[in-house]
């Protein structure tokens, strides 16, 4: 964990612990403890204890019956709810995003997804989900949609410990790269095939996820 300026300890720990669910270190069914936040970010146990209860409000950790807070493992049901609710929200985000892109910063996406399938080649499944995050979060900024982004945020919450199964499958691989779909239409000034592009990648990975949760049954 590093310093940044004139941001607060205790948000930058809890910045940090959400990153490691989100990116999927943490793994569903994990036990999360102060003391182990403590050890792996080498936070302060007051920093640490407020990570985790924002974390548990915000849905990314699940506080069990004897106190004991968890990476909540998804359902196919909840699965199913993200999916209804990322496909509504993200392809408008999108959208709009697109609407407000210039050359420079397709350019920018471009050189992102280039470090998404180099993760992808050399089986890096951490730079992957870091890389992927960072390619649809430059591209949502642009819309400036503040309150689609923040719910969209804690989607991505939810979902970020089971990307991990769908990461390196083979055949997620042979599936079309809809990233670069989606830089296409921004060249061609087709919003709603932005749009449409995202939607199908949201689709395609929370099928994957959905056979990985079908395969643990």
């Amino acid at each position: 964990m590093t310093d940044t300026p004139n941001v607060p300890s205790h948000e930058l720990v809890y910045r940090a612990a959400r990153d490691l669910i989100l990116f999927g270190e943490l793994t569903p069914g994990e036990a999360v403890t102060i003391q182990g936040i403590v050890d792996r970010l080498g936070a302060g146990i007051t920093p640490a204890r407020e990570a985790i209860r924002r974390l548990t409000a915000e849905g990314a950790l699940r506080a069990s019956d004897n106190r004991r807070v968890v990476v909540p493992q998804l359902t196919m049901d909840q699965l199913q709810e993200l999916t209804y609710a990322r496909t509504g929200i993200e392809p408008q985000i999108a959208r709009l995003a697109a609407v407000a892109m210039e050359s420079a910063d397709i350019d920018t996406l471009e050189a992102i997804d280039a470090r998404v399938n180099d993760a992808i080649e050399q089986g890096d499944i951490r730079g992957y989900l870091r890389h992927n995050h960072a390619f649809h979060w430059t591209l949502y900024a642009h819309s400036e949609a503040e309150i689609l982004m923040s719910t969209a945020a804690s989607h991505w919450l939810r979902a970020g410990p089971s990307l991990r199964v769908m990461v390196m499958r083979a055949d997620a691989q042979l599936l079309p790269d809809m990233h670069q779909v989606a830089l296409a239409a921004l060249r061609d000034q087709d919003y709603e095939a932005v749009g449409e592009a995202v939607h199908q990648d949201i689709l395609q990975g929370h099928a994957h996820i959905a056979q990985g949760l079908e395969e643990s049954l």
